[in-house]
């Protein structure tokens, strides 16, 4: 008891100490910009421990865990977000991990192609300095890679090739606001991805990177680093790091019935088991 009460005091303060942070904040340190939203950082044992309890979560499961630890209709990406390709063989096209996250915007940064017909040093310029994918560096197993994109401009920040380069870093799959290009190899290449549309162009010219591994909207729901995304053939769903145990716990129970009651259904009608239910 007394150890309970002394986290709860702690958190008291820490509250407490947010709320001081955000009244004292004086002109310069405004005028500098300030981040409210602190990133949390979890060590790669921890993310794992995480991913065990989510194995086999389905999005419906994780909506209704949301709806039992208090959080009904939170974390439900715009259903217009969905998977490139399904794979209803293995279910590869399935994704569970932990968010990271990067933001690019749209620029207003002048644009100053090359002449001629091969690609100039402004492109080459343009990637390396103001849309570069420096955050390749955070990837490890289990990463879902979060993308923060400029949804009305026609750039391909996702394509077949650096996809799949993040696939072999690690991570689980891709979640974007926008688009991604050379979809057909994409789907051939099977690296999950979840997206709102497809896309041509190139980013140079187009965006550039504003933040990496600071809290994002997608698809009207704030990804913060280290939240766990799930997605399946019904959409993605985020959950809040600080929940994800509780809201495991409880998929777990409404799955487990799930498979039971469709089981005994299978059974009855000679319909022969499919991994769904065993």
């Amino acid at each position: 008891m007394l150890q309970k009460k002394i986290v709860r005091i702690l958190c008291i303060l820490f509250l407490s100490a947010l709320s001081v942070r955000a009244q004292q904040a004086d002109k310069a340190e405004l005028e500098k910009g300030i981040n409210f939203i602190d990133t949390q950082v979890y060590s790669a044992d921890e993310d794992a421990k995480i991913l065990k309890v989510f194995e086999g979560l389905r999005v419906a499961d994780v909506s209704d865990g949301m709806d039992r630890v208090g959080l009904p209709d939170q974390g439900l990406v715009d259903p217009d977000i969905l998977p490139l390709w399904k794979d209803l063989d293995d279910l590869s096209h399935q994704i569970r991990g932990i968010a990271m996250t990067a933001r690019y915007v749209p620029t207003m940064r002048k644009k100053l192609p090359d002449t001629g017909k091969e690609p100039g040093p402004w492109e080459g310029h343009w990637y390396n300095t103001y849309s570069s994918e420096v955050w390749t560096k955070l990837i490890r197993p289990g990463t879902v890679i979060v993308l923060d994109d400029v949804e009305t401009a026609d750039c391909g920040t996702i394509g077949s090739y650096n996809i799949l380069a993040w696939y072999k870093a690690g991570a689980v799959g891709v979640v974007t606001d926008a688009s991604s290009r050379d979809t057909d190899e994409v789907i051939m290449e099977r690296v999950p991805i979840y997206l709102r549309r497809m896309g041509r162009g190139i980013r140079p010219g187009r965006n550039e990177l504003e933040s990496v591994n600071r809290p994002v909207v997608i698809g009207g729901v704030l990804v913060c680093p280290g939240d766990v995304v799930v997605g399946d053939g019904d959409g993605v769903i985020v959950v809040p790091r600080k929940v994800a145990q509780d809201v495991a716990k409880q998929a777990r129970t409404i799955l487990d019935s799930d498979k039971a009651a469709r089981r005994n259904l299978y059974e009855s009608i000679n319909r022969e088991l499919d991994q769904t239910v065993k």
